[in-house]
């Protein structure tokens, strides 16, 4: 397997010609089925802090990783070498794991019939053309901009720019062989404020498939100053049982949590409060969520999963009724139902929303707390339990009052899906996740 030359459009076809020598290794070896998938990535990352450069980084991977099958029995294997006796040797490894487990019934490629015959074109790569003296002086700028917002901004906690490009091709023995290049780019800040022997710590970023999209670095360095400045004076607040508007950053992971409820690994391993919940009504009936894998651009779009099936716009939820799991070939077969196609997770969720920004839902809460930020990872997935550290803000009479720092908010997931009374206007775009923030009719605040 030779080194690739680029890691653009141009290096799908050396990448597809590497999946299939491999897959001829693996059948020469004995497999008697395959899949392979083989990457190439470059990028750049460069951090400043204080006027200062602390780091500039550039990376280059190249790799590939089998799974083959004898029968039922499965083994997988992986390496970043290169070159023909790399191949070889790692087919020969994962050969050996194969034969050394247990049988599943439920192993095996997904059915040739299925796999994507048609692989719509995303435009999911945009090189930038971006010098690392050209990065180091946008986190700079980034930076300064945050400082000159506010003098109680008294120290910084790092500027990252970071520019990310790579292909990808997956491909079995059933035939299909199908690739992509794709870029990622971002610019995020961390800013520190003090006032009155309180300190306090926030940020903002910004991640765009094309890097020239991206926020005005100088507008992402006063956003974080503006936010981590609002964030002194944060006290607890008494225990009580109020409305929580989540801010959309932070309601992407409400709706992270339910794709994992309803994804096939947890529900096959009876590990989750969603078994046996299709057609139950888990949320307001005016909810919809569904899946748009094909949207030009987007951060979550995909041509095909991971077992190569063709991916395609679908409803998980619609009037608020759980119509369908998250299932790939393996987690379906388990549980005795087609996949969806969602090996890999979900391309590019979208939540519906009605017309209210985020200050018309503080007003809507009347009093209660606004969720910015929230910590630690208290959720039994089990029974659906939720804790979770959260800073944010107190509301009275529809407007912030001060900030609010060392509370807890608990929960059921399932009470909480079903008491949504709103999703804002105020769209997450740099998430597989759009929603804008959530409103919950009531939950546990634990402070002081």
């Amino acid at each position: 397997m030779s080194a690739v030359e680029g890691v653009g459009p141009a290096a799908v076809p050396q990448l597809q010609a590497q999946v299939e020598q491999i897959i001829a290794e693996a059948k020469r070896q004995g497999a008697s089925a395959c899949e392979v998938a083989v990457s190439v990535e470059q990028g750049l990352s460069t951090s400043v802090r204080r006027g200062e450069v602390e780091t500039v980084e550039f990376n280059r991977d190249q790799g590939f990783g089998i799974t083959l099958y004898v029968g039922q029995r499965k083994g997988s294997a992986s390496t970043s070498a290169s070159g023909e006796a790399a191949i070889r040797e790692t087919v020969a490894a994962a050969l050996a794991i194969a034969k050394h487990a247990s049988e599943d019934e439920c192993a095996g490629l997904a059915d040739a019939a299925l796999m994507a015959r048609e692989l719509p074109q995303l435009d999911l790569y945009h090189a930038w053309a971006i010098s690392p003296e050209q990065a180091i002086e946008q986190a700079l700028r980034c930076e300064a901009a945050a400082f000159a917002e506010d003098p109680r901004i008294k120290n910084a906690d790092g500027t990252t720019l970071n520019t990310h490009q790579g292909c990808r091709v997956y491909g079995n023995s059933h035939g299909f062989v199908g690739g992509y290049a794709s870029t990622r780019h971002s610019l995020s800040c961390v800013m520190i404020a003090e006032e009155g022997g309180q300190m306090q710590r926030d940020y903002w970023y910004d991640v765009n498939r094309q890097g020239e999209l991206l926020t005005d670095a100088a507008d992402i360095g006063r956003r974080a100053a503006q936010r981590t400045v609002s964030r002194l004076g944060a006290r607890p607040v008494p225990t009580c049982e109020v409305p929580v508007l989540f801010s959309a950053e932070s309601a992407t992971g409400l709706f992270g949590h339910f794709l994992s409820a309803i994804s096939g690994g947890n529900l096959y391993r009876q590990s989750s409060f969603l078994e046996g919940a299709l057609g139950q009504q888990l949320f307001p009936e005016w909810l919809k969520l569904d899946e748009r894998p094909h949207i030009p651009r987007a951060l979550g779009s995909a041509a095909f999963d991971g077992d190569g099936l063709a991916t395609y716009a679908k409803s998980f939820v619609e009037g608020g009724e759980l119509l369908s799991y998250v299932l790939g070939t393996y987690s379906g077969r388990k549980l005795g139902m087609p996949s969806t196609a969602n090996a890999g997770g979900v391309y590019n969720l979208f939540v519906s929303h009605g017309d209210e920004d985020q200050q018309a839902l503080l007003k809507r809460m009347g009093r209660g707390l606004l969720v910015t930020e929230l910590m630690g990872h208290g959720l039994n997935l089990v029974t659906g339990d939720y804790s979770r550290g959260a800073g944010g803000y107190w509301v009275e009479n529809g407007e912030i009052q001060f900030p609010v720092q060392e509370v807890t908010i608990a929960g059921n997931l399932r009470d909480m899906f079903r008491q949504i009374v709103a999703v804002g206007s105020d769209l997450e775009l740099r998430s597989n996740i759009r929603t804008g923030s959530v409103l919950i009719e009531r939950m546990t605040v634990a402070g002081s």
